[in-house]
């Protein structure tokens, strides 16, 4: 489950990080780009591939929280462990305690 949830997060974001780079770099010229006042000391393609990766991961951020936060209670609050071999602060209510 988990694989798939990471192909939910990832995916749309790389699609997301895919078109924010056309839309940037359609407006900006990386050669004009400054960091601190001082030219990039990048190549063009090192600006596109940096900006890329920098895009995705916060767009994966943004997905991954949203993913987060549509997990049922159910989801977030089960133990994984067999009942039999819980350790005492594993118990859930419900479970055959008190």
């Amino acid at each position: 489950m988990w694989a798939k949830r990471m192909m939910w997060i990832a995916w749309p974001a790389f699609l997301v990080a895919g078109l924010l780079e056309v839309l940037v770099f359609g407006l900006v010229d990386p050669q004009d780009l400054h960091w601190f006042g001082h030219p990039l000391a990048l190549s063009r393609q090192g600006v596109y591939t940096l900006a890329f990766f920098a895009f995705w991961a916060l767009t994966m951020v943004s997905s991954g929280l949203t993913t987060l936060l549509s997990m049922s209670p159910f989801e977030v609050n089960r133990c994984p462990v067999p009942s039999s071999e819980r350790p005492s602060d594993c118990v859930r209510k419900g479970d055959g305690c008190c």
